[in-house]
């Protein structure tokens, strides 16, 4: 966790800290005046005021306000002054080392706090200036030692608390923005599927009545069969309708109990309706033959989808853009996957670039990858234009997995 602090502006319990550290020290030191002592004022006063209100400054300097109240405490017992807390300082300034710090500054500054102690005890005795009460010998340093490293202890404590704190802080944030990421593209895969919806049913119904209209212009001379164009204009938009109701009613979550039973929702479209499209397709003035017969059992409704509109799509072609007077299609179904074949004697596309530019056919290829399957559109080996898929009836991975056993 991060702090923003100003030299002029310190948090106002540390200032509050040091100001109580002052007073106590000045008040304690007073109170343990004894015959021997050093006088308090004005250097013992002094060290007092420098290590206390050092603590002014101990989360934006931790390491230097260690080093002043380890050298007051070092100078200040040692040098006679009157007894009182002034070590207290330091064990302060050595807890804040150990919770903004890394552990081995705060380990290392125990033992220099214990080696200035003794150093300081040695020169005053060599000196012949010691004080019985002073000298710090093995128990003295072993009790020293086991207090500051408590210290140590409590403020690495914190220290991971608050780390923790902030991993699960930022784990959360991570989490967050995944979810939205997540959401985000959910939504635009979304928007992608049912903009391929409305592609298909748009491009491939509205070709129809285009051509049924011009159709039935061009026989005004004969009533009968201007009136079976007309005939095919309405079932053609009649279809596209309700195939539009059914793509925006996912948009609105239409729960299926409320639709109107007078004009309900038409079936999902897959393979096993190819022959409703592919007579449609022929009443438009295309004429198109089915090479075998529909596959027999029930798909995945993926892959009946897929299969469904990659037929509507090819054929939607021909109708508008390749020029053609026939087609076929051709579905076959084996233990893997369903391959479907659509040829047709027009020129298709003049430019090459259409076959990868184009919202149908880039649609199409979209489908069939969505699914793990393959798409491939171009020329005919004996002429023509060709559109061939291969949808995989299972998902790659339950079949790699399936293999695996």
């Amino acid at each position: 966790m991060t702090r923003t602090l100003t030299w002029w502006t310190p948090p106002r319990a540390d200032v509050a800290l040091a100001v109580a550290a002052l007073v106590v020290n000045l008040v304690m030191a007073g109170m343990n005046v004894q015959r021997n002592d050093e006088p308090l004022w004005p250097w013992g006063a002094a060290l007092i005021a420098v290590g206390s209100l050092a603590l002014i400054a101990r989360r934006r300097h931790p390491v230097i306000v260690l080093a002043v109240t380890m050298v007051v405490s070092v100078v200040y017992y040692p040098s006679g002054f009157p007894d009182g807390p002034v070590a207290f300082v330091f064990v302060i300034a050595l807890y804040t080392v150990a919770v903004e710090c890394r552990l081995f500054v705060s380990l290392a500054a125990a033992m220099i706090l214990n080696a200035g102690f003794v150093l300081s005890n040695v020169i005053n005795g060599a000196a012949g200036d010691e004080d019985p009460d002073m000298v710090m010998g093995a128990r003295s340093v072993a009790g020293l030692t086991f207090w500051l490293l408590l210290v140590i202890a409590l403020g690495q404590y914190v220290r991971n608390r608050r780390d923790h704190a902030a991993a699960a802080e930022r784990r959360a944030v991570e989490a967050e923005r995944s979810r939205e990421q997540e959401a985000r593209r959910r939504a635009t895969e979304e928007r992608l599927r049912i903009a391929r919806e409305l592609h298909d049913v748009l491009a491939h119904q509205i070709s129809l009545i285009n051509v049924q209209a011009g159709a039935a212009l061009h026989r005004r001379d004969d009533p009968a069969k201007a009136y079976d164009a007309l005939d095919a204009i309405k079932q053609a938009s009649k279809d596209t309708l309700r195939e539009l109701r059914g793509v925006l009613g996912v948009l609105r979550q239409v729960d299926e109990q409320d639709e109107d039973a007078a004009s309900p929702v038409a079936p999902t479209p897959s393979l096993e309706r190819v022959e409703e499209l592919l007579a449609q397709t022929t009443a438009a003035g295309l004429p198109v033959t089915l090479v075998g017969q529909v596959p027999q059992g029930p798909l995945p409704a993926p892959v009946g989808l897929a299969g469904y509109r990659i037929v509507q799509e090819a054929l939607t072609n021909a109708v508008r853009h390749a020029g053609a007077t026939a087609a076929t299609v051709q579905i076959t179904r084996d233990a893997d996957a369903v391959t479907v074949q659509i040829d047709d004697d027009g020129g298709g596309p003049a430019d090459p670039a259409a076959l990868t530019g184009g919202n149908g056919l880039r649609g199409i290829r979209e489908r069939a990858a969505a699914i793990g399957g393959q798409m491939t559109a171009g020329p005919g080996p004996a002429g023509g234009f060709r559109v061939w898929a291969r949808l995989p009836l299972r998902d790659p991975a339950a079949r790699i997995e399936e293999s695996a056993r």
